[in-house]
């Protein structure tokens, strides 16, 4: 034991700065919120939905324009619709915070916001100052789950904001869910979620548990969390940033005053 307190008084302090100081380093591949460019897609051209792993991009015509869309609680963030459009329309950013409070927020398309607003105000209200969080793997690769679960180390320390994994539902206020929600889970997850007590909030992490992923129409799979259970927030990636995934839980609780999403340019 004073080995190990000995070795954390060495280390010193570790937690970052953010959000008070500036972001973390996000890695240089790191694919963010995406944005449409004001321009046309070409008549013939159908690159971008055809490489795309699960359908998430679309190209809508409307009066005479073929616009693309993209829809993030689809997509893997693998970048290979950006690199099969000849025409630069689609692009991802550096930006982290892509969580959003209802479902149509995660589509991306010309002229929308840089980040969706994902304040719930039921949760600011009940959950503002402590949010103790029920993590439940429906399956998942385990990709989301460790991204989630790193939170909880020095450098990050959510507990700080006062936001916390627990180990039973009944000492929670919501669930985290990850994973696609296969057949043999879906028991576990209902008797889950009526085990934490209401007021209660749903967190459903990763494209996987939004959409399905990869897995989606796949008859083993229930294509994520929607379709048993109410959702609160919505974290999109494959898998989220751990920046992304705290910078969702304060802006579900209000713990973070976000600037204005303003449009694209």
């Amino acid at each position: 034991m004073l080995d190990v307190i000995r070795a954390r008084w060495q280390q010193g302090y570790r937690t970052m700065k953010w959000p008070d100081g500036p972001i973390p380093p996000l890695p240089e591949r790191f694919a963010g919120r995406p944005v449409m460019q004001g321009r046309d897609c070409p008549a013939d051209c159908q690159r971008c939905v055809e490489v795309c792993p699960t359908a998430a991009v679309q190209i809508q015509a409307t009066e005479g324009h073929r616009a693309t869309r993209l829809d993030t609680g689809r997509c893997l963030f693998c970048r290979a619709c950006e690199e099969a459009c000849p025409k630069g329309q689609i692009s991802f950013t550096q930006e982290y915070r892509l969580g959003a409070a209802k479902r149509e927020d995660l589509i991306v398309e010309r002229g929308c916001p840089v980040f969706a607003p994902c304040l719930v105000e039921r949760a600011r209200r009940y959950f503002g100052r402590s949010l103790k969080l029920r993590e439940v793997s429906a399956g998942g690769c385990n990709a989301c789950e460790a991204d989630s679960n790193v939170l909880g180390t020095p450098a990050w320390d959510m507990g700080r904001f006062g936001v916390q994994f627990v180990a039973s539902p009944r000492h929670a206020d919501g669930l985290l869910v990850t994973g696609p929600v296969p057949e043999n889970m879906r028991e576990a997850l209902l008797k889950t979620y009526h085990a934490v007590p209401s007021p209660k909030v749903v967190i459903a992490v990763g494209s996987c548990a939004i959409s399905g992923g990869p897995y989606a129409g796949c008859r083993e799979v229930h294509n994520g969390v929607d379709g048993l259970i109410p959702v609160d927030l919505y974290v999109p990636g494959c898998p989220p940033h751990p920046l992304t995934i705290l910078a969702s839980l304060l802006g579900l609780v209000g713990r973070r005053n976000w600037p204005q999403p303003r449009p694209q340019e």
